[in-house]
């Protein structure tokens, strides 16, 4: 089984169509074997395992090839790949547990990066739904790191491990952002093997991960290089949502950077005074990255609509009438309103500044993470604002 993340259903019918004539035509040279030559238990294991395996190259379930494929295992039970493809097998027709439980046996033959790739995906779509999702995909993510232990320079090992990493990131509230910078990092090091060149579920991803971490050039550059790679997937789409996001910033900035209003605003905020610790800042002073132990207050202009679930972005100003936008991740749309006094503590700041097809993207931004950096109003926000956004890796054929 591969794997995805994002996107939609590649391939389709024509996939599909060509898969199965393959397999009509391997399945007619296998039984063109003379009964002869499979006569002994390895020869007739050999014969099985081949035969489930190809009958399972089609994305459905097929009864045939788990039959051919368990008498395999039960005729040669040291057959480490037979146990591999009953796993897979048996994954489809949604039996979790016992496709576990084959590829833990076919493990038990010896390490194999494959198997502990298959052993990981599997582990994140056991992690659907469940209490202890967090606990599980951490189990995926060991087991990727095992598989990349065994062969170093495989591609399909650290594209594995960027999946579970990106799962990781949104099972566990969508704000532990070194999953992100973990995911990535893996994804550029598939992408050094050239067989991933032909991937484009590794550009979507790897874009993916470039949005949520708001490096929003290298989003748009992977999106349009994983369209291209395969029109099928809803990459363009992503491409749009991210322009029209920054189209509607801009217009929002330029429409309010002289406002009458900011001078007001600006000047009642001068005077709020501060519970914790943090040294005061303007957004003027920020340093690009994580500024620890600094705190920036602002006022709520505006909520900035858009199509993705998350991160939320705020139009906010601080006591110098310096307009920013604000992203939050992990806390629920009503938690911020406009017009709410923010005290960002320890504010992540990136300066976007690039062009993409003849147009200027410029802006400040701001971006918070956990629960417990933003005081609204003056006030802490409670731990039932919190909030999870999920995603899950997707089996495909």
């Amino acid at each position: 089984m591969e794997e995805k993340i994002g996107g939609s259903n590649v391939g389709g019918d024509e996939k599909i169509v060509k898969l199965q004539n393959e397999s009509d035509l391997a399945l007619k040279l296998l039984d063109s074997i003379s009964p002869e030559q499979r006569k002994t238990p390895i020869q007739r294991a050999t014969y099985e395992y081949l035969k489930g395996k190809i009958l399972d190259v089609v994305p459905d379930y097929r009864k045939e090839a788990e039959d051919h494929l368990c008498k395999a295992v039960k005729l040669n039970p040291s057959l480490a790949d037979a146990w591999l493809c009953l796993g897979i097998c048996i994954w489809k027709k949604g039996d979790l547990p016992a496709a576990k439980n084959c590829f833990n046996l076919a493990l038990s033959k010896g390490p194999n990066k494959k198997i502990l790739c298959q052993l990981s995906m599997l582990e994140r779509s056991m992690a659907q739904g469940v209490e202890n999702q967090a606990e599980i995909v951490e189990e995926s993510i060991q087991h990727a790191k095992e598989a990349i232990t065994l062969d170093v320079k495989d591609g399909n090992s650290w594209y594995n491990l960027g999946n579970a990493c990106l799962t990781s990131f949104f099972v566990t509230g969508a704000w532990d952002h070194s999953k992100l910078q973990q995911s990535l990092k893996a994804y550029q090091n598939a992408e050094k093997d050239e067989r991933m060149k032909s991937n484009p579920d590794l550009y979507f991803n790897c874009a993916t991960v470039n949005k949520y971490l708001e490096n929003y050039e290298r989003a748009l550059s992977g999106f349009e290089a994983a369209a291209l790679k395969d029109p099928s997937l809803n990459a363009t789409e992503e491409v749009q949502m991210i322009v029209n996001l920054l189209d509607k910033i801009e217009n929002l900035l330029r429409g309010h950077t002289r406002a009458k209003r900011l001078g007001s605003l600006a000047s009642s905020l001068a005077t709020v005074k501060l519970t914790s610790p943090h040294k005061r800042a303007t957004v003027d002073l920020l340093l690009e990255g994580l500024n620890k132990a600094v705190s920036v207050v602002g006022k709520v202009l505006f909520f900035v609509k858009h199509e993705n679930v998350s991160p939320l972005y705020y139009m906010v100003c601080d006591s110098n009438q310096t307009l920013f936008v604000l992203s939050v991740y992990g806390i629920h749309t009503d938690a911020i309103k406009e017009g709410d006094q923010l005290t960002l503590l320890e504010p992540y700041f990136h300066h976007v500044d690039f062009s993409w097809k003849g147009k200027c993207y410029q802006f400040k931004n701001i971006r918070v993470d956990f629960l417990d950096q933003v005081l609204v109003n003056g006030k802490s926000l409670p731990p039932q604002q919190g909030v999870r956004s999920s995603i899950y890796a997707q089996n495909k054929p």
